[in-house]
């Protein structure tokens, strides 16, 4: 059997770029469970307390966007998982950059 992804929570307020992984717990419809992407929380839309719509990216196996869905989730039971390194990579400086030779035409 599979290890279950170690979970770093419940999450209260969902916010773009947050990794959340939704399973049985957070709706009946994921009988298999997946994980997304938050683009936003639709607080417009009214619904029975302790559920909330979110818009979101499923990704794939390799962690890439694979669909944008619109889900209905018991707050409750979505579960926010480590999304890597919390700073943003440095972009290379000139020193790091290796140069290719031109070649002559």
């Amino acid at each position: 059997m599979p290890d279950k992804p170690k979970t770093t929570g419940m999450i209260g307020t969902m916010k773009a770029g947050d990794l959340v992984r939704l399973t049985r717990a957070a709706s009946p419809q994921f009988v298999r469970p997946i994980n997304v992407r938050i683009i936003r929380e639709l607080t417009d839309r009214h619904t029975y307390h302790g559920w909330t719509w979110i818009e979101a990216y499923e990704l794939g196996p390799d962690g890439c966007a694979r669909a944008k869905r619109e889900l209905f989730v018991l707050r409750e039971g979505v579960d926010l998982l480590p999304s890597g390194p919390s700073e943003p990579t440095r972009p290379a400086t000139r020193q790091q950059v290796r140069r290719l030779p031109v070649r002559a035409r």
